[in-house]
This record gives C-alpha cells, sequence and structure tokens, in this order.
C-alpha cells in the first residue's frame, strides 16, 4: 500500500474534523447531536508518523484523540451521499491533538487548542477506499502500549459518505484535503514522554495502516505576553480526561452514590412521597403506567426521550436511521433510566423487543414511557423492568417522531430533567430532585422508624389516638425504643 508522505501532506488544503460522531463519545459527553458539526485544523498542523509532537510550554492538558482519516480523491461539489464515497480516494489513520489550556480563548473554533505544528499526525499507509466497506473499518489507540480506544465504524451517527455530502453542500472538497471523521469513547491527555500508537484496519484484518506513532516533547518556549496564555480549570479537566473521576477530580455536587442508591431502595415510596410533600413537592409523580415486573423496586438517574406527533415531512428526516429514539438507547448508561416523553399517547409503541433488549444489554435500570410498548411479551421477559402505559402492536412512526435527547421532558403528568432520580416500583414512579435526596432519604429512614414503633403499639392494642401522630408522651416512649431496637 502507498505510504503517506510529505506530497501527501502538501496535497491538503484543509483538514476538517467532526466533533463528536461514535455513539461511544456521545455517551461520555452526555451530549447525541442531531446533526454533524466540524471545525477546521490547519494544513500545518499536519505530520507524519514517527514525529514528535510538542505540549506547548506552560500547558497541561494536551489531549489526544485517535480517528480515522479519509482523503480526498476527486473535487466534490453537492455530491449525493450515494456518490461521495467515490470521491474519497483513501483512509489512513491520525491522531487529532490539541490543548485544552487554549480553547477559553477559541470561543468554540479550536483554532489555537487544536491547531498547533504537529497536532494532526497522520498515516503510515494509505488503504484505498475502494478496497474497504466504510462500516467495516476498526479504530484502536495505545497510550505508552495500554488499550485505550478499540471501536468500529458500524454504528457511527454519522457515516462517512454522509460526512463528505454534507460538507459538498456548501464548500468544495478537493484532492488531497483530509477530514477527521471523530473518535470513540477513550481519549484522554498524554504527557511528555509518553507514546501515543494510533491504527486503522479492516475487521476481518486483511488491511491495516500501520501504526502511526507520536512521542510527546515538553515544549521550552513560553507564550509571549500579547497573546492569550494557557488557563485550565475542572471542567477542562474534566473534558480532557473524558470524566472527573479520570482526572483525579472530587465529585462536584449531589450524585447517587452505592449508598444512596442502598438508602433510597431500603424505604417505600409513599414514604418518599410522604417527605417530599412536605417539602411543598406535590407534583413529582409519573402517573398512570403499568410496569412488566411488578416484583422489581428501581433507582437510578434519569436520561431523557422526547417524541413529537408525527408530521410526515419531518418523519422523513428524522424517524429514520440512527434517530433520536436508537441514540437514547445507545447511549443509557449503566444503572440509568431512560424515561420517554410520548404525551401520553396509547395509539402506538415507543419502544420494543429489540431496542428494550439493547437497553438492558447497556445496563439500563429500567425504561419509562407514558406511551404504549410493541411487542409486550418479549419486553415482558426481559429482566430490566419496562414501565409503560398499555400495549399496542403499531409502529412509533404511526403517532410519533423521535426528536430530541437529554433534556427536561414531561412524562406521565411529572417533568423530568436528566440526572434526577428515578425511584420505581409497583406502588408508583416518583421523581426527585437530586439536590435534596440525601436529606430526603434520611428523613424517610427515620420516619419509617417510628412507623415501625407505632405499628408495633397498635399491634399491641393501643388506639391510634395520640399514638398516629405521636403527642409528647408516646414520643418519649418512642425515644425509650428506638434505643433498644437499632
Amino acid at each position: 500500500m502507498e505510504q503517506v508522505n510529505g506530497d501527501t501532506l502538501a496535497a491538503a488544503r484543509k483538514v476538517i474534523a467532526v466533533h463528536i460522531n461514535y455513539p461511544s463519545r456521545a455517551a461520555q459527553r452526555g451530549r447525541t447531536p442531531a446533526q454533524p458539526s466540524y471545525f477546521l485544523k490547519p494544513s500545518s498542523s499536519l505530520a507524519l508518523g514517527g514525529s514528535p509532537v510538542e505540549r506547548p510550554a506552560g500547558c497541561e492538558l494536551l489531549g489526544y484523540e485517535g480517528e480515522i482519516a479519509l482523503v480526498i480523491g476527486k473535487a466534490a461539489r453537492r455530491v449525493s451521499i450515494e456518490d461521495a464515497w467515490n470521491h474519497v480516494a483513501a483512509v489512513t489513520a491520525s491522531n487529532d491533538l490539541g490543548v485544552y489550556d487554549l480553547r477559553w480563548a477559541d470561543k468554540g473554533s479550536n483554532l489555537r487548542s487544536k491547531g498547533g505544528d504537529g497536532f494532526t499526525p497522520v498515516g503510515p499507509a494509505l488503504i484505498p477506499a475502494d478496497a474497504v466497506d466504510p462500516a467495516k473499518l476498526r479504530i484502536r489507540t495505545w497510550h505508552n502500549g495500554d488499550l485505550v480506544q478499540d471501536d468500529t465504524t458500524g454504528d457511527l451517527l454519522f457515516p462517512f459518505a454522509r460526512l463528505v455530502a454534507d460538507l459538498s453542500q456548501l464548500l468544495t472538497l478537493e484532492e488531497g484535503d483530509i477530514i477527521l471523521t471523530g473518535t470513540p469513547a477513550g481519549a484522554s491527555v498524554a504527557k511528555p514522554g509518553d507514546v501515543l500508537e494510533v491504527e486503522v484496519e479492516t475487521i476481518d484484518g486483511g488491511l491495516s495502516t500501520g501504526l502511526l506513532v507520536t512521542t510527546v516533547e515538553e515544549g521550552t518556549t513560553a507564550f509571549a505576553d500579547f497573546g492569550a496564555r494557557p488557563k485550565v480549570d475542572d471542567l477542562q479537566r474534566e473534558e480532557a480526561y473524558g470524566s472527573r473521576e479520570a482526572a483525579g477530580l472530587a465529585a462536584v455536587g449531589p450524585v447517587l452514590t452505592p449508598e444512596l442508591k442502598a438508602k433510597l431502595e431500603s424505604v417505600a415510596t409513599a414514604t418518599l412521597s410522604s417527605q417530599m410533600r412536605k417539602r411543598g413537592l406535590n407534583n413529582v409523580s409519573i402517573d398512570g403506567l403499568q410496569t412488566t415486573r411488578p416484583d422489581r423496586r428501581v433507582v437510578g438517574l434519569a436520561r431523557t426521550l422526547r417524541y413529537v406527533p408525527n408530521r410526515e415531512d419531518l418523519f422523513k428526516t428524522h424517524g429514520g436511521g440512527f434517530n433520536a429514539q436508537k441514540k437514547a438507547i445507545d447511549s443509557v448508561n449503566e444503572g440509568e433510566i431512560l424515561v420517554m416523553e410520548a404525551r401520553g399517547e396509547k395509539g402506538t409503541g415507543t419502544v420494543g423487543d429489540i431496542l428494550a433488549l439493547r437497553a438492558q444489554v447497556r445496563g439500563a435500570a429500567a425504561i419509562i414511557t407514558d406511551g404504549g410498548v410493541r411487542d409486550y411479551s418479549a419486553v415482558a421477559d426481559l429482566e430490566m423492568p419496562t414501565y409503560f402505559a398499555n400495549p399496542h402492536p403499531a409502529v412509533l412512526g404511526r403517532r410519533h417522531i423521535p426528536w430530541d435527547t437529554d433534556i427536561t421532558i414531561a412524562c406521565g403528568g411529572a417533568t423530568v430533567q436528566p440526572g434526577d432520580i428515578i425511584v420505581a416500583d409497583s406502588d408508583g414512579i416518583l421523581v426527585i430532585p437530586p439536590a435534596i435526596a440525601e436529606e430526603l432519604v434520611e428523613d424517610c429512614i427515620q420516619q419509617e422508624k417510628e412507623e415501625t414503633f407505632i405499628f408495633e403499639m397498635v399491634k399491641q392494642g393501643n388506639s391510634v389516638d395520640g399514638l398516629y401522630p405521636m403527642n409528647a408522651e408516646w414520643q418519649a416512649k418512642y425515644k425509650e425504643w428506638a434505643g433498644t431496637n437499632e
């Protein structure tokens, strides 16, 4: 196969990069774009494999992202998706490097943060585009010998041909131009002395670019005072490393820790409802649904999906392919609960057996929809509970368009935001604001201790008068009882 050389780099007049394209990366970022978005990298950022890259002096966060690069073979202007791949000459490996320390100054352009010399190594070999199926490629990245990224192009948000066609609507892609097609989850931060390796190959292993090797060096020339200087905060560290945990940062704000989850699982939904009512929260129950698993109780963080009423012209643009419904299913994470807004429309299904199974495989704790469920028997056989309005055989396109994800929605008469804590069982479904969860559950535990005492006293023949609720005399007896019944 032909090797990437100086002529390859010289022919590239434009380097165009895609922000998010892999479902795994979308899940990590917590957002799934409806359309591809792009940024430009200077052609001067290109480098051959084996070349070192400099982490600029004063910078902390040199991010790496293994990617598949497309090399345009003939000019493309307003080409169709069907014709787009014919304009690609080859694919190769690339590493979309950049310093998060300068993102603050870019205002979204990524010019300074990702445009440095050597920030786009490519190679070493070119795989002819006509020799591969673009949906059957594999991308892998190693950091100091450890495999950190491993994904395929089988379920991209935006297949390669769509990217080429989309870009060509407005600008001419010229021979030699390079398109970086996005990175999967696992991208992180490299330090001076680290070695990064990226490889692209066909899934069957028949063709490979070989290893694109880049060694990180420490820069020695400080930024001048007359320009933007490096500046980072914990948000940029979290973005660069992929998570607060990976960046070594403490969790921020209320989270569903294993301890909090266990406490919420231990108290009744009726108790939770009572304590929220005491706090003035009366509209926090998702009503009117049944469950496939009345024996199960689930607690998890909400992810959200919204359907809008079907309109035939809009369904053509939003209903097919890897639509919002499939994106939501394919990005739900371990222990999360996917909550769907279907407007209480019962005349069609909003989830069926295949997508419900996919959610279960990804570790979802439950699916909640105020619409119908297709393939009811198969969905009911799954371990994962599904909460729904009714069974219905029709596909969602009869009444719905999958529209957007991870936004504030309404389900069963309650407002649900991404990150809300959902507690669901056969008695009902509650939406708990995360900020009050710790205090709420402690009060619930205390309430249930008191109710256990009251139950025992009633069982012994005592009247509920003055006992439920407890007056001062019974409060004193309760304290004595509690001291010996911890």
